[in-house]
């Protein structure tokens, strides 16, 4: 739903303002950031609203969630982000698959992507360590939409959402030669992130990461017990 939602708004932007790149890409932003908001009201309470892997493998390495588990998400995080820009295309009456041919990738982009991705997970553990992880799909939301504006690269800050991209040769496509240097400067933005948490809040714990992006585990549980699967 993310990608229908990214690509979708994209394509619509396109065919509204035709011309007007700067119009097109607030239209863009504003249904991203209001779009985000709600799926991570939707989908929060049932798998802790974690539509990134760079977000679930940061908080697999600070205990909130199993590696296994992680790893897990990750292919359903990039075949959901897949099926969503396919889904955005068919709604426009386009090819359902059309390789972009957006070519995004510089120095200035992977440093954008960098920054992007360690703010946006600075938002999300920081609302955690102070027990306000209720605020983040509006955080989250509002954060990504400000990013699209303030990084060269508008901000993806997410493998899964990138690969996605690269299904729709429209607004907010990239293309498949830019992605590797978008997702390398994801995963630097998560190392980056780690260890800035760990220097910002260095007491955060399991149980507390537990409630990243919203609480997905019986966080009244002991760590050192098994987790049960309540979903």
């Amino acid at each position: 739903m993310l990608a229908a939602v990214v690509v979708g708004s994209g394509i619509a932007a396109q065919q509204l303002s035709p011309g007007q790149t700067g119009l097109q890409l607030l239209e863009n932003a504003a249904v991203t950031a209001a779009g985000l908001y709600v799926i991570i009201l939707i989908f929060g309470p049932i798998s802790g609203g974690h539509f990134n892997p760079v977000v679930s493998f940061v908080d697999a390495a600070f205990g909130g969630m199993r590696w296994r588990e992680a790893v897990a998400y990750l292919p359903t995080q990039v075949s959901g982000c897949i099926g969503g820009a396919i889904i955005a295309n068919v709604m426009f009456a386009r090819a359902a698959v059309s390789i972009s041919t957006k070519h995004r990738a510089s120095g200035a982009h992977f440093l954008a992507e960098v920054v992007a991705t360690l703010g946006l997970l600075l938002v999300i553990f920081a609302l955690t360590r102070s027990d306000r992880a209720h605020h983040a799909p509006a955080a989250v939301g509002v954060y990504i939409g400000a990013a699209y504006w303030f990084t060269s690269s508008t901000s993806f800050a997410n493998p899964a959402i990138t690969i996605g991209r690269m299904f729709s040769n429209t607004f907010a496509g990239i293309a498949p030669s830019s992605a590797p240097l978008f997702i390398g400067g994801q995963i630097v933005g998560g190392i980056v992130s780690f260890a800035t948490i760990k220097l910002l809040y260095p007491s955060i714990t399991p149980i507390q990461a537990a409630t990243v992006v919203l609480p997905h585990r019986d966080t009244n549980k002991p760590t050192s017990e098994p987790f049960e699967e309540t979903r």
